[in-house]
């Protein structure tokens, strides 16, 4: 169901008739003619030329060759003072302080950097049972966390197998994978589910699940992860956990 802000309208007829043109141009790389436009909005021809002229001299849109239309600079101009403005961090914040209080365990926000997975933010009370070990600016292998695996999930195979050489998948614990082809198997479960987990693989007694967290391009940028005591980690937690990374990558541009 739409939410009460989407099913608005706006109160001026020409904006409503200005926003549809652009949602038009933006799903078309290539300059669209004035009668798809027209065709496509339900507008007279003569309506949305004189509309798309005004855009034109705004430099929201571009006219390439009379009667065709696109998208014009001024859009990526605007889109990347949008895009500076946004940051991880803090589009994630206050979503994972709701989680934390759904869970009342440890949500961690973490990126990639190299071979490594950093912790740039976390969300934590005492109550959670267990000892925070990595603060925020922590690192870990890739392969040996659940947001790191999100990250090798995303990179095809020779490029794991790259990094399976580079770091020769080093162990943390009885549970660590260690193996390329035990590796290969646990992403390809990644890629299907859209969850990764640790399973006591970097820290005895602690379990995790990590839910991938995208930006504008749909580029992965980030995990958001749920750690808790190995006895403790709730399989119900996982669609919470997916729909608070869908909020977050919303928040960061991402559409699915």
């Amino acid at each position: 169901m739409k939410s009460k802000e989407a099913q608005q309208t706006p109160a001026i007829q020409v904006l409503e008739r200005m926003f549809a043109l652009l949602d038009v141009l933006a799903q078309h790389q290539d300059p669209v003619s004035l009668k798809a436009l027209s065709e496509s909005t339900g507008l007279h021809p003569s309506t949305a030329h004189r509309i798309l002229n005004d855009l034109t001299l705004g430099r929201f849109v571009d006219r390439p060759e009379a009667g065709s239309y696109r998208l014009g600079m001024r859009m990526l101009e605007l889109g990347n003072l949008v895009k500076a403005r946004l940051d991880v961090r803090d589009a994630a914040l206050p979503a994972m302080r709701e989680l934390h209080k759904f869970t009342h365990q440890p949500v961690n926000l973490s990126v990639r950097q190299g071979d490594e997975i950093v912790y740039i933010e976390r969300t934590y009370s005492e109550r959670s049972g267990m000892q925070v070990v990595r603060a925020v600016g922590g690192r870990a292998p890739l392969h040996l966390t659940s947001v790191g695996k999100l990250f090798l999930a995303s990179d095809d195979s020779p490029r794991v197998r790259a990094y399976a050489t580079r770091t020769g998948l080093a162990g943390h614990t009885r549970n660590s994978l260690t193996d390329i082809s035990a590796l290969e198997r646990e992403l390809a479960m990644v890629r299907q589910r859209g969850i990764a987990r640790d399973d006591e693989e970097l820290e005895l007694g602690v379990r995790c699940m990590a839910a991938g967290i995208y930006d504008d391009q749909a580029k992965l940028v980030a995990g958001l992860s749920i750690s808790a005591p190995a006895d403790r980690l709730e399989e119900g937690w996982v669609v919470r956990l997916k729909e608070t990374a869908a909020q977050i990558s919303t928040a960061l541009g991402h559409r699915t």
